[in-house]
């Protein structure tokens, strides 16, 4: 019995034995090249913190404070266009308005310039196709006129103001409440304005990705027309990177994650066998590499497998929503119409502010909504004009 035992060990020790070559896979892999490859990806389990969370904050705030002097010398330069090219008054009607939502904020990073700058230069460059697109500031300090750089932009875009200055101010409004109040504010503005096919709503530092044009242009001529997709009440274009992982109260998520072990595990065994020579797959090998692909992808983090399908706008995926953030939304006409009359009637506070009483709208009015991914904008702003951090850090 004791030699029989021995014999098996034996077998399954040997330098040829699979067992010995996964094992070995799984501690060079998992202990030796994932660490060092993926230990400066901040959305890796990998990612190591202590190491390089402060210097990497800093260089991110020293690079974007950059980038919002270089917006603002965009300006400076270009030329100011015929007033009547961005009057508000205009009986077109827009596929896609864009209205960015500004507040003044810490003057050195110039968050709204670097938005207006990125918008203005993709649809230069976009030409043509975008000749139905717009773009509308909607600036809500609670005295416009101390919003510097929206003075510079009012030269290039319409824009509209929401002037409290002559009245008293409410001492039950929070923080919260006023934010909802103003989104309710823009949105209803830009309907008002243009009455757009749709409205994009993007925070003042939700920074478009090149590619954000052609992906909504897909989306809204083909994918939007699909009947599950046509009536939602809003599809988001961001969420934060470090909650993309599959390991999420998310069903879809967990069901892409299954998907992608099935496609790779006998993709990576049939590799296997040909390296080793082995004929034919193995269901326990299989079920090895499907568990490992599943393993790595959440460890090293979905987010940058995510970026893959920026390969081509027909590579986007949109999936059912969650509950945070609002830094670029998107709305039909007629769902924005229904997002006015539910955001009106709910009180945003502490815990309660106008992300989570969008999305607590879905089951409450049987409503449906979506995000596209991979995000189609940065989120920038380290500075928050909800809560004040004089330290931030990207994490």
């Amino acid at each position: 019995m004791l030699h029989h035992a021995w014999q098996l060990y034996g077998r399954w020790c040997r330098w040829s034995s699979p067992f010995v070559h996964l094992l070995t896979l799984t501690v060079v892999t998992f202990g030796v090249l994932a660490p060092l490859i993926c230990h400066r990806l901040l959305h890796s389990y990998f990612y190591l913190r202590r190491w390089h969370l402060n210097p990497m904050s800093q260089e991110f705030l020293k690079q974007n404070q950059q980038e919002g002097q270089a917006a603002l010398h965009y300006f400076e330069k270009l030329q100011i266009p015929n007033i009547s090219k961005t009057s508000g008054s205009e009986t077109f009607q827009p596929l896609l308005l864009v209205t960015i939502i500004t507040v003044q904020r810490r003057n050195d990073f110039h968050y709204v310039l670097q938005v207006a700058s990125r918008f203005h230069h993709l649809l230069q460059q976009c030409g043509a196709r975008c000749q139905s697109h717009r773009v509308l500031l909607c600036n809500v300090e609670s005295d416009p006129s101390h919003h510097q750089d929206v003075r510079l932009l009012s030269s290039f875009f319409p824009m509209v103001s929401r002037d409290k200055t002559g009245e008293d101010p409410d001492p039950g409004l929070n923080q919260f409440e006023k934010e909802k109040q103003d989104y309710v504010f823009c949105l209803e503005q830009s309907l008002l304005a243009y009455n757009p096919e749709y409205v994009l709503v993007v925070e003042d530092d939700a920074v478009p990705e090149d590619e954000i044009f052609p992906v909504l242009q897909h989306l809204l001529l083909a994918r939007f027309s699909k009947p599950y997709l046509r009536d939602a009440l809003y599809f988001k274009l961001y969420h934060p990177e470090r909650l993309q992982h599959y390991v999420n109260p998310e069903p879809m998520r967990i069901l892409e994650w299954l998907g992608l072990g099935m496609f790779l595990g006998p993709v990576l065994n049939c590799g296997y066998s040909w390296a080793t020579g082995r004929p034919g797959l193995s269901w326990p090998i299989t079920l090895f590499f499907a568990l490992y692909s599943m393993a790595l992808s959440e460890l090293v983090g979905r987010h940058y497998l995510l970026e893959l399908r920026r390969l081509a706008p027909t590579l986007y995926n949109v999936v059912p929503v969650t509950e945070c953030c609002t830094p670029a939304m998107l709305f039909s006409a007629p769902s924005a119409q229904r997002a006015l009359g539910y955001l009106k009637g709910l009180h945003c506070r502490q815990g309660f502010a106008k992300d989570i009483a969008l999305y607590s709208l879905l089951h409450a009015k049987g409503e449906n909504a979506y995000v596209v991914e991979p995000n189609l904008v940065r989120h920038v702003g380290m500075y928050s004009s909800l809560r004040l951090n004089d330290n931030p850090k990207l994490l």
